[in-house]
C-alpha cells in the first residue's frame, strides 16, 4: 500500500543481444536472443502503456525461448495478426491477451525496432518470452490496441498520466489528516514513510509475490482512508474517533437523520454515491499500488537508489523536524491510524470487562425506599433535557447575546411568578450528538461514553436518578418523549411506569426536519396528559425536548397556549422557515440557528413552567452535550448548563453549598462537575442515606 514504484532486474533489458537473465522462480536462464526479428515479439514501449502488471526480466520463461527465432517465424507473425485484441493497459501480467496487445503495437510501430529502443516509453509493459500466441479470433480490446498501435505517442502520455495520477492517489492517502482542520495544501507535499518502507519491500519480492503484496496493499490503504474519513466526520460531529468495534450502528442514525433533514431521495442518492465512491477507491488504490510496483519492477535499480534517498530525507527530516508550513515533512499518518485504530479495538474489548465490574457498584443501590430523596417527599419533579444545549451558547461571540437576553428575560419572569434558580455546569459524556449518553450518564452516575457502556448499563440493575422515585413508592413515574420513534426498552432502567412516544402525543402539524413537533406543543400535551390530571401521588416526569436539534432548520416560533390544537397550527411557520440544506450549508447560518433553538427551547419551557407550575413543582433542566464542532467550535468544552428551579425556598436552600449561580444563566466561574457525578451529589442533597450496593 505505501510504494509508489515497481521493482525489477535491471534497467537496460531492452537491448537487443543481451543474455536473458534467470527466471524469478529459479528456471534455467533463457538463451541469449539477438536480431530484429526477434525484437518484434516484444511490445512496443510507447503503445503498451503500463498494465499495472508488468514481468520482469527472464519471469516465466519456458520451452517456447529455447530457440531464438520462436516468435520471429512466419507462424509466429501470423498468430499476432493486427486485429488480436488485448488490453495493455489492464491485462494482468504476462497474459495472452496482454501480450497480443503488445505483439500487434510492435509490429505497428516503427519505435519498436532496436535502433528506436532508446525512445521507448519508460512505463511500457515488457511482454514476458515464452507466452502462448494469442488467437486473432474473439479477441479482446481490438479497439483500444488499435488506437495504441495507430496513436503511439498518444499511448504513450496517456499511459504515464495514469502511472502520475496513480502516484498522487497514494501518496495523497497516506499523508490525509484525520482531522479536517488539519486539511491544507501543506499535508499533501510531505513524505510519506509507509511509501520508502513499502518500496524497499517491493523491490526485494520476485513478480508474483509483488503483484500480490501490492494489490493487498492497495486494499488495506483504502480501507485505512475510509477509517481516516470516518474519524474526520465523527471528530465534526461528534467531538471523538471512530470507533471500529462499537461505532457502526450509529451509521444508520446518521442516514435516519439525513433523511429527516434532506428528504429521502436526497438521502438514498448521498447514500449511494458514498457507497460507489468506496468502491471506486478500493478498486483504484489496488490498482494504484500493483502499477506503480512495476514501474519500480522494471527501473529497479534507479528505484532502489531512489529509495535509499528518500530513506535518508525522511529519517533527517524527522530526527530535526524539519517543517513545512507548519506541518512536519515527514509523515507517517498512515501508520499512525493504524496504530490508534488497532489500540482502540483492544481498549474497547477490555473497557468492557472493567467497565461490567464499575457497573455493579452502586452507592445508593442497597438504599431503603424510605431513605431515598425524603426532603423532595411530596413535590412534583420535572428533569427535562434541552437538545445540545451546551456552553457555547451561553458563551459563544455569535449565540451568546440572544440567549443570554433570553435567559435574563425569563429569569426575571420566572421571578415575577415566584420561582427561583440555581445554575451550574456540567461535563458531558458526548458531544455533537448520541444524547442518550448524556441522559444516561446524568441519570446513572456512571460515566457513559461509549454505546457499548450504554448497553451494559441498560441492561443492569443500577438505580437510575429517575428510578429513585419509583423505588421510593411515593410518586408515579412518566416520560414524555417526542423522539422515540420505535420500541423503546430502556423505559425500565429509568423506572417510567408510561411513556408518551412520537405516536401518542396526537401530532398533526409537520416535522421541523429532524424534530418530529415543536416543544412548546410537547409540553402543553405533557401538561394535558399528564400534569394537569389529579393523581393519587406527586409526579416523577421526564420529559426530553428536541427543537433544538440539528439541523437548526427551520425553527418553530411561539404561538399562543391556547391556539395549539392539535399542531396544525405550525404548517406554515414550518414552510415559511429556513431549508435544512441553506442551513446545514452555511457555518455562520448554523450558529445563527442554533441560537435561535435554544432561545425558543429555552422559552418555551420557562413559559410552561410560569403558566401551568404549581408550589410544588421542582424543575430540573439541563443540556445533553454540546452543538458539533462546525457550532460549537473545534476547541470547546464538553460543558452544559444545568438548572434547578423551585418556588420552595428549601429545596433550592438544600443545595446552597454547590457555589451555584443565581437565576437561569451559571456564570463562567461557576462549579464544574462531571456528569456522572450529578446523581449522587443530588441524592445526598436531598437527604437520602447510602447503603452501598456491590457484585
Amino acid at each position: 500500500m505505501e510504494t509508489l514504484v515497481e521493482h525489477g532486474k535491471s534497467d537496460d533489458r531492452g537491448d537487443a543481444g543481451a543474455p536473458a537473465t534467470d527466471s524469478e522462480d529459479g528456471g534455467t536462464p533463457a538463451k541469449a536472443v539477438a536480431g530484429p526479428e526477434v525484437r518484434r515479439g516484444a511490445p512496443a514501449g510507447d503503445a503498451g502503456g503500463d498494465a499495472g502488471a508488468d514481468p520482469e526480466p527472464g519471469a516465466d520463461s519456458g520451452p517456447q525461448e529455447a530457440s531464438a527465432g520462436a516468435d520471429s517465424g512466419p507462424r509466429a507473425e501470423a498468430s499476432r495478426a493486427p486485429g488480436a485484441k488485448a488490453d495493455p493497459e489492464g491485462a494482468p501480467e504476462g497474459s495472452p491477451d496482454a501480450e497480443a496487445a503488445d505483439t500487434s503495437a510492435a509490429k505497428t510501430d516503427p519505435e519498436s525496432t532496436p535502433e528506436a529502443d532508446p525512445g521507448t516509453d519508460p512505463d511500457a509493459d515488457p511482454t514476458p518470452k515464452g507466452a502462448p500466441d494469442t488467437p486473432a479470433e474473439a479477441p479482446r480490446f481490438a479497439r483500444l490496441t488499435r488506437w495504441q498501435a495507430e496513436h503511439p505517442q498518444g499511448a504513450r502520455v496517456l499511459s504515464r498520466t495514469i502511472t502520475v495520477l496513480a502516484a498522487i492517489l497514494v501518496v495523497c492517502t497516506l499523508v490525509m489528516p484525520a482531522t479536517i482542520v488539519d486539511l491544507g495544501p501543506a499535508t499533501f507535499f510531505r513524505l510519506p514513510g509507509e511509501a520508502i518502507v513499502g518500496a524497499a519491500i517491493l523491490l526485494a519480492l520476485p513478480r508474483k509475490p509483488r503483484v500480490v503484496l501490492a494489490a493487498a496493499s492497495g486494499v488495506v490503504l483504502a480501507a485505512l482512508t475510509v477509517l481516516n474519513w470516518l474519524d474526520m466526520g465523527f471528530k465534526q460531529y461528534l467531538g471523538r474517533t471512530f470507533n471500529l468495534v462499537l461505532d457502526w450502528s450509529l451509521l444508520g442514525d446518521a442516514q435516519s437523520y439525513l433523511e429527516d433533514s434532506l428528504g429521502r431521495t436526497a438521502t438514498l442518492a448521498a447514500t449511494a454515491g458514498l457507497i460507489l465512491l468506496v468502491l471506486l477507491l478500493f478498486a483504484a488504490l489496488a490498482y494504484a499500488v500493483v502499477r506503480l510496483s512495476n514501474v519500480l519492477a522494471r527501473h529497479s535499480a534507479t528505484a532502489t537508489r531512489g529509495t535509499l534517498i528518500a530513506g535518508v530525507v525522511w529519517i533527517t527530516c524527522s530526527s530535526f523536524g524539519v517543517q513545512l508550513a507548519g506541518v512536519p515533512l515527514a509523515a507517517d499518518s498512515a501508520a499512525v491510524t493504524l496504530q490508534s485504530q488497532t489500540e482502540r479495538v483492544s481498549d474497547t474489548l477490555k473497557d468492557e470487562a472493567e467497565f461490567q465490574k464499575v457497573a455493579k457498584v452502586d452507592a445508593f443501590g442497597a438504599t431503603p425506599p424510605e431513605q431515598l430523596v425524603p426532603d423532595l417527599r411530596g413535590k412534583d419533579m420535572i428533569f427535562t433535557f434541552i437538545e445540545s444545549y451546551g456552553r457555547s451558547a451561553i458563551e459563544d461571540p455569535i449565540m451568546a447575546p440572544g440567549v443570554d437576553k433570553t435567559l435574563a428575560v425569563r429569569t426575571e419572569a420566572l421571578k415575577k411568578a415566584g420561582y427561583h434558580a440555581k445554575s451550574g455546569w456540567l461535563t458531558s459524556a458526548t458531544y455533537g450528538g448520541s444524547s442518550w449518553l448524556g441522559h444516561s450518564t446524568s441519570l446513572s452516575g456512571l460515566w457513559v461514553s461509549n454505546q457499548q457502556r450504554y448497553r451494559t448499563v441498560m441492561a443492569s440493575d443500577h438505580l437510575s436518578l429517575t428510578k429513585v422515585f419509583k423505588k421510593s413508592g411515593a410518586w408515579n413515574t412518566v416520560g414524555v418523549m417526542p423522539g422515540v420513534q420505535k420500541a423503546w426498552p430502556e423505559q425500565s432502567f429509568f423506572g417510567l411506569e408510561k411513556v408518551y412516544n412520537a405516536f401518542e402525543l396526537g401530532y398533526k402539524g409537520p416535522k421541523f426536519s429532524w424534530s418530529t413537533m415543536p416543544d412548546q406543543y410537547t409540553l402543553e400535551q405533557f401538561q394535558r396528559r399528564v400534569h394537569g390530571k389529579k393523581h393519587d401521588k406527586p409526579l416523577m416526569s421526564e420529559v426530553i425536548l428536541t427543537s433544538s436539534h440539528q439541523p437548526w432548520g427551520p425553527i418553530p416560533k411561539m404561538v399562543g397556549w391556547d391556539e395549539l390544537g392539535d399542531g396544525s397550527i405550525f404548517k406554515g411557520i414550518e414552510a415559511a422557515g429556513n431549508k435544512p440544506a441553506d442551513v446545514i450549508a452555511d457555518t455562520t447560518k448554523s450558529r445563527q440557528e442554533y441560537g435561535k433553538s435554544i432561545q425558543y427551547s429555552v422559552t418555551a419551557l420557562t413559559e410552561w413552567l410560569e403558566r401551568y407550575g404549581t408550589k410544588d413543582t421542582v424543575l430540573v433542566f439541563l443540556g445533553d452535550h454540546q452543538p458539533i464542532a462546525r457550532v460549537s467550535g473545534n476547541h470547546a468544552s464538553r460543558d452544559v448548563p444545568i438548572s434547578i428551579v423551585a418556588k420552595d425556598p428549601k429545596v433550592l436552600d438544600k443545595i446552597g453549598d454547590w457555589g451555584w449561580s443565581d437565576g437561569l444563566r451559571p456564570a463562567h466561574d461557576a462549579p464544574v462537575w462531571k456528569m456522572n457525578l450529578f446523581r449522587d451529589r443530588f441524592l445526598t442533597a436531598y437527604g437520602s442515606t447510602p447503603h452501598p450496593k456491590k457484585g
